[in-house]
């Protein structure tokens, strides 16, 4: 069934929504996924063994004090739990609506909501997806369109990811900006063993369009990219595999899926970000992740835009679970 979603998109940091996008205004076609890893035909998936000890520098001594250093590849032994958004805005998502306490309390009862649903009793690995650079509506003094958050601001959430034994993940919607200076940015963040990337197609403006007014998209070549410098990462201070999530809610935001090359050093999720009622969230699901396999996948929850439907709802932990692929990676926003 072809879906349409609608982007709803954020034109200044005070009413960003993130990947708002509805399942009735664009055309959608393309959702990559496998909870178990399903990739393309001419790949197979390989594992690196993750280094016990973490013995690089950041070269900054307040991320260098960080204590939380989990070992191995997350996936597929784990599922991934994160909640999403910004500090500095309330409409973005979970991560900035709440203050942090109550934030934290959230997502760990929410965490116990899917313990109960998931009878395979799969490990859950509580994460924080902060949207570090954030399109906007105006072009700025470089004309990128986007804004990068303060080293104040991404050190405070990797610093509540720390505390609380989660990953965390910096989400880049790069506007007009090239993506290697917007990676490079945040590579110091990155050399943390916790800290992991993820790219918003949404918002990669390829076509010179203002942020909003149209879907972006990546192509194959943008996200190998982005693997290729996560993975250089990775074996230059001796981390285990980093997570590449990569949002998507219709086939013209992910182009030429076919030539995305795996990498041992990586592991990439595909993450189905559209809102809207469960019956056309399931039918994206199938329609662009199913049908165009990379690796993992995942799925997006809304507290707010899943309901905005006349009698839409949220879906349920056990339906999200029902699905086939089942997601390993599962955001709120």
């Amino acid at each position: 069934m072809r879906l349409l979603l609608a982007a709803a998109s954020l034109l200044a940091l005070s009413q960003l929504t993130g990947c708002s996008s509805d399942s009735k205004s664009a055309k959608t076609s393309g959702i990559t996924t496998d909870a178990t890893a399903a990739t393309p035909a001419d790949s197979t998936e390989k594992t690196v063994a993750a280094p016990a000890i973490r013995s690089v520098s950041t070269g900054d001594s307040t991320l260098d004090s960080m204590t939380y250093n989990p070992t191995g590849a997350i996936l597929p032994k784990h599922r991934i739990f994160a909640y999403y958004g910004n500090p500095h805005s309330k409409k973005m998502g979970i991560l900035g609506k709440y203050e942090k306490e109550e934030m934290l309390r959230r997502l760990d009862q929410e965490i116990k909501n899917w313990e109960k649903a998931d009878t395979t009793n799969t490990p859950i690995q509580p994460a924080l997806h902060l949207v570090a650079i954030t399109a906007q509506g105006s072009p700025g003094k470089d004309g990128g369109y986007r804004l990068r958050m303060s080293d104040r601001t991404i050190k405070k959430v990797i610093r509540w990811g720390n505390e609380h034994n989660a990953l965390v993940f910096l989400d880049i919607q790069r506007g007009h900006a090239p993506l290697g200076p917007e990676m490079k940015y945040l590579e110091k963040y990155l050399k943390l063993p916790f800290v992991h990337l993820g790219i918003d197609p949404e918002f990669s403006m390829v076509t010179g369009a203002r942020p909003g007014a149209k879907i972006g998209s990546y192509d194959a070549a943008d996200i190998n990219q982005a693997v290729q410098f996560l993975s250089k990462v990775s074996k230059e201070n001796n981390l285990p595999p980093k997570i590449l999530v990569v949002h998507r809610f219709t086939q013209g935001m992910v182009k030429n899926y076919k030539n995305i090359k795996l990498d041992p050093n990586v592991q990439i999720v595909m993450d189905m970000d559209g809102w809207g009622p469960p019956v056309l969230k399931k039918d994206s699901y199938l329609a662009y992740i199913k049908k165009e396999p990379v690796q993992y996948t995942g799925f997006k929850l809304f507290y707010d835009n899943d309901f905005r439907k006349k009698g839409s709802r949220i879906m349920t932990p056990k339906e999200v679970l029902n699905l086939d692929p089942v997601p390993l990676y599962i955001q709120y926003q």
